[in-house]
């Protein structure tokens, strides 16, 4: 009995297709090293999504060409998928290996484009800030005259009928 392994401490915490997505990028991004092809300098495997049945596997890819060069890099995917699709045949422990599908990863350029946004809308506001006022400019609570008494940033209202200097006690 001391020789019995307890089949608890053997069990995966994530699923299969999540642990052989990992060993697919892995052997994935070994054999881009190795293959030869210019189209190829620049890219990175960025994920895999396997399905559970380990049928398909969908390789996102990301590059410096961005969205110019994916037709040139699916062609060289294409073109290398069954060496690819060789290497994992004899790396991987398992009966079969996934079919490979190459798509670019639009997460990643979707994610660059929101930053780029983000950098000129700040950089609209410095320039903007830095800007002499005009005469349609919004100005903060801070720059408003408050009227005599009240604290600035305090609610009171501005108009004559509401002044403390009009205002008659009772």
């Amino acid at each position: 009995m001391a020789g019995k392994r307890n089949s608890r401490s053997n069990t995966p915490k994530y699923s299969r297709s999540a642990r052989v997505s990992t060993t697919l990028q892995e052997i994935i991004a070994d054999e881009l090293v190795r293959i030869d092809d210019e189209r190829l300098t620049f890219v990175t495997v960025t994920g895999i999504d396997v399905d559970p049945e380990l049928n398909r596997a969908i390789v996102f890819f990301d590059s410096l060409t961005d969205d110019d060069g994916d037709e040139e890099i699916l062609q060289a995917f294409a073109d290398h998928r069954i060496r690819l699709q060789a290497s994992i045949a004899r790396q991987i422990r398992a009966k079969k290996t996934p079919i490979l599908d190459f798509r670019p990863d639009m997460v990643i350029r979707s994610a660059a484009r929101i930053d780029e946004i983000l950098k000129s809308d700040r950089a609209r506001l410095e320039r903007e800030s830095s800007a002499p006022p005009s005469r349609f400019r919004r100005r903060s609570p801070s720059s408003c005259s408050t009227p005599r008494g009240a604290a600035p940033g305090s609610l009171l209202s501005t108009s004559p009928q509401a002044s403390p200097a009009t205002m008659s006690s009772p």
